[in-house]
């Protein structure tokens, strides 16, 4: 460390609850008192952390505040045997970036329990490829096959497809040989789809107007949804039997509605994706099946890189307009 403080954005309130965003000089008397402190190579940009940057208090209680729920970098000090320095290390979800100060910043300082060696054949900048989003889909990918889905027992549907964890989940999905069939959103990028390697692509009409229906056809061996609302809905109504439903995220909807005739007639699970608390073992194991059999040349096709914190605005302003593709990741080293 050169100096006594770093660069970080920073979210602050004001008196008549107006949020706005700059990129100022922190001290690092204002991280929390935690045993690792790391400098901070890369971060990423997820919905979460759009929240937290626009002042949504159920995502960041108090401002001001440094959002970034994932963070990749060296190990600059630390009070733990299990980390020296000099460690390249991975930390995403648990508080980061939500009530903890995140990774939008140069230095983050975080508890061991939080910490992930970076897995062989994976680079700090590759990690963040991934970040939560990838983590997100990895857990949802692991889920299916722990279910028993194979690749014959038909196509899988994926939703929000054109965001950070629909787009990794059809490229892992299609990597590992299943056939994808993605769910395009309000704008047509059937092309971009298809070239991260869905099989299929599933128009958002064709998804609605099925409300009043307690079963449709059945269509999906597995279903990997990101959006919620009445497309959870539609996904629930038509896996077929014995399928299942991984649900992780909630741009469309908090709130469906479902009878019960899915799951005592065909007897399908749905099983919700927490990647913020997601036990070490099994987080470790999902980092090195990202490392490893799962690594994808398409995350380069996915990924735009930011070159500095001040890029971040405008990119939070595409989510929040819903004109965004795919992820961005920030160089913040």
């Amino acid at each position: 460390m050169n100096s006594s403080t770093f660069k970080a954005m920073v979210v602050r309130e004001s008196s008549q609850g107006i949020f706005t965003r700059n990129v100022e000089q922190k001290s690092f008397n204002d991280l929390p008192e935690n045993n690792v402190l790391i400098k901070v190579n890369y971060s990423s940009l997820n919905y979460k952390d759009v929240l937290s940057a626009m002042g949504n208090k159920g995502v960041t209680r108090v401002y001001p505040h440094t959002p970034g729920i994932d963070a990749a970098g060296i190990v600059e000090q630390s009070n733990t045997t299990n980390f020296k320095k000099g460690d390249p290390v991975i930390v995403t979800g648990y508080d980061l970036g939500m009530n903890t100060s995140g990774g939008f910043a140069e230095y983050v300082r975080v508890p061991e329990n939080w910490v992930v060696p970076l897995p062989k054949n994976l680079t700090l900048k590759e990690s963040m490829m991934y970040g939560t989003a990838g983590f997100t889909a990895g857990l949802a990918c692991h889920k299916i096959l722990e279910h028993g889905v194979t690749r014959d027992k038909g196509p899988v549907l994926v939703t929000g497809a054109t965001g950070g964890v629909g787009s990794i989940a059809v490229a892992i999905l299609s990597k590992i040989g299943y056939e994808v069939t993605a769910l395009n959103g309000h704008h047509d990028r059937s092309d971009y789809l298809k070239s991260i390697g869905a099989s299929h692509v599933l128009a958002l009409d064709e998804v609605t107007g099925t409300r009043e229906k307690a079963l449709l056809a059945q269509k999906w061996s597995a279903v990997v949804d990101a959006v919620g609302g009445s497309v959870l809905e539609f996904a629930i109504k038509s896996v077929v039997s014995h399928g299942i439903v991984t649900t992780c995220g909630n741009v469309g909807s908090a709130e469906f509605t479902s009878s019960v005739y899915p799951f005592i007639i065909r007897g399908i699970t749905l099983s919700g994706i927490d990647s913020a608390t997601t036990p070490m073992p099994l987080r470790r194991t999902i980092w090195d099946k990202l490392a490893g059999p799962w690594k994808n040349d398409i995350l380069c096709a996915i990924i735009s890189e930011l070159p500095d914190l001040e890029s971040l605005d405008l990119q939070i302003e595409q989510i929040v307009n819903h004109t965004r593709t795919g992820r961005a990741i920030v160089n913040v080293s």
